[in-house]
């Protein structure tokens, strides 16, 4: 048949150099330390926190793999494309990317400025596109397959009110990562999402207590995730192990998804966990 892409399959030959984006802090940073860990040598990006990138490099070097870093605004978008093909190039090769910047705007829908908008859309989808179309060339010309994990989020499965502009990111990421899997198949590549629900990220200095004790009625495990735990679960869709997994979405939010986002932080109390009569007798016809 003409213009048929022949079938490669998952490879599990892909170079073990690893691009992160957003590693300075989070998710991003526990990540690219977990695939360090994991034999990878780590490229990454960062933007926020210097002193905090300088220590994801330090931490990388001291698992004994190599480490590169360099600053990306992803609203800047001429800037992606090249920020990528520079920290691939400055490993040597490309077997892993991780898209995984993201940012957040509380505010209802009628309320949102276009510049608002335009910012979330901006740095969470138009530069993930840019980031990822890069990636994915770059794994293309590699020959030897590899692996893309998109960073999107529980809300990329449910709205949430005031979160309309993240929602429409997140959402438009989703499909975006869908989409990249079936195109990307027949080179060998695999495609997956990572959605996160509520992971303890940004907590206060002065918060001594593991997330893990820190309740939270609405999320059925009762508490918040870490980055690590999010980390995990990127560095299984990266490897070897998940080579028959694309196109997946693999929901790291101790079942808050199963509840309704809506619920994380608007349930105060475990009343929902108990059933009652209500709505137990069947309606008379």
């Amino acid at each position: 048949m003409p213009g048929l892409v022949p079938v490669l399959g998952a490879r599990t030959d892909y170079p073990h150099t690893a691009i992160v984006t957003g590693a300075d802090r989070g998710i991003g940073k526990a990540t690219a330390i977990a695939l360090a860990r994991s034999g990878y040598d780590v490229g990454f990006t960062w933007h926020d926190d210097e002193t905090g990138a300088a220590d994801t490099v330090q931490m990388i070097e001291g698992l004994g793999q190599r480490a590169v870093s360099v600053w990306l605004d992803t609203t800047d978008a001429a800037s992606c494309a090249p920020a990528i093909t520079l920290l691939a190039d400055a490993l040597g090769s490309l077997g892993v990317f991780v898209n995984n910047v993201g940012i957040g705007l509380t505010k209802s829908v009628v309320d949102t400025e276009l510049h608002e908008w335009q910012r979330i859309l901006d740095t969470n989808l138009n530069g993930a596109f840019l980031c990822l179309q890069a990636a994915a060339k770059l794994l293309i010309a590699g020959g030897v397959g590899g692996r893309i994990v998109v960073v999107t989020s529980v809300h990329a499965h449910q709205p949430r009110f005031g979160y309309g502009a993240y929602c429409a990111s997140k959402f438009g990421l989703d499909g975006l990562t869908k989409t990249l899997a079936v195109e990307l198949a027949g080179h060998g590549i695999t495609v997956n999402a990572v959605a996160p629900g509520e992971i303890a990220t940004h907590l206060p200095h002065t918060e001594t207590r593991h997330p893990h004790q820190i309740l939270r009625p609405g999320i059925p495990l009762g508490y918040g995730g870490t980055a690590e735990e999010v980390a995990h679960v990127i560095v299984f869709l990266a490897s070897p192990a998940a080579s028959y997994v694309t196109g997946a979405s693999w929901e790291v939010d101790g079942g808050m998804a199963e509840v309704g986002a809506q619920a994380s932080s608007h349930l105060s109390n475990n009343d929902w966990r108990e059933a009652t009569n209500a709505g137990t007798s069947q309606a008379r016809r």
